[in-house]
């Protein structure tokens, strides 16, 4: 099997630590680096929650990288009361030790991609980690092989604003210049077809059930999530958005949807919201594969087959 090779963008996250889970289980995956942000909580904190997880999965092979600590031009707005005290659903994982934290995310994609040919980027935080190495070399950036993102909404309402997405709409400046210079395939895995993929308690009690310390990571922190989500939408369920995006990236017949050129609203109201041009109305080049269609079903049977595969 040839293996994609990637680096994952993140800022876990109980999503992104549920995407995390699921990409240290593929196979298909050679994980070349983790690149950490202020998004969902700090930089700092991002980056040790994924030494947690990689910790906790075994993995402290592979290396992470912090990068920026807020956006481009805006301060940092982060979702700490969605994501808990320790920013994994008030899990609490083992710590790792800080010294394995490296610094300068952008250097270090920057670095991997001129080492390394057919470079994926699974982005699933706010872009500016990407915007940082896109503005430093240009050129060598470009090189990347794909981009898949977690972020942005098209035909539903936001998630943070009526019209934003919270990854877009934290640094929407970032997004905004990457969609601009990109050369390179840019998928946007927006609230579209997240929303429509629910983590249920049914999927809870199935956690519960396997009775291991990835199950029982998996459990803590839904739980945790699946409060917040009656309280603020009414959901029996929670939205684990990240793992779909790393989960379309290892299989996309999960999703598909349209090619457009998108912009991002970067000031005024309407900040963060994705404008798709779906009907060309600026006659301009696709700058962007939108999903709007998922199978549902087909992910939670891969995330179940590929995270629990001694269960089958």
């Amino acid at each position: 099997m040839i293996k994609k090779k990637v680096i994952i963008d993140c800022d876990p996250g109980i999503d992104d630590g549920f995407a995390l889970v699921l990409a240290l289980k593929c196979e298909e995956l050679d994980i070349l680096g983790i690149t950490t942000l202020g998004g969902n909580i700090q930089a700092i904190a991002a980056a040790k929650n994924a030494l947690k997880i990689l910790k906790l999965m075994g993995r402290l092979d592979i290396p992470v990288y912090m990068g920026a600590e807020g956006p481009l031009k805006r301060k940092l707005v982060t979702a700490k009361e969605v994501h808990g005290k320790d920013g994994l659903g008030n899990a609490f994982l083992e710590e790792a030790d800080e010294a394995l934290i490296h610094n300068n995310s952008a250097d270090f994609i920057l670095e991997t991609l001129r080492n390394n040919e057919d470079v994926s980027i699974v982005a699933l935080a706010p872009l500016t980690n990407l915007a940082i190495a896109m503005e430093k070399d240009m050129e060598t950036f470009n090189k990347v092989k794909e981009i898949v993102s977690m972020g942005g909404a098209f035909r539903v309402p936001g998630n943070c604003s009526p019209v934003g997405e919270f990854n877009y709409w934290v640094d929407p400046h970032a997004v905004q210049y990457v969609l601009e210079n990109i050369k390179a395939p840019f998928t946007m895995v927006g609230l579209d077809v997240t929303s429509k993929v629910v983590l249920k308690p049914e999927h809870m009690e199935l956690f519960r059930h396997f009775n291991t310390p990835v199950s029982k990571f998996l459990y803590d922190a839904s739980r945790f999530y699946l409060d917040f989500y009656w309280e603020h939408e009414k959901i029996i369920g929670c939205l684990v958005h990240d793992a779909l995006a790393l989960a379309y990236f290892v299989d996309n017949t999960l999703a598909d949807g349209l090619h457009s050129y998108v912009q991002v609203a970067t000031e005024g109201i309407a900040m963060g919201q994705t404008i798709v041009d779906e009907k060309n109305f600026y006659k301009r080049n696709p700058n962007c594969h939108v999903l709007t269609r998922v199978h549902a079903d087909k992910f939670f049977d891969m995330f179940f087959n590929k995270v629990f595969p001694e269960f089958k």
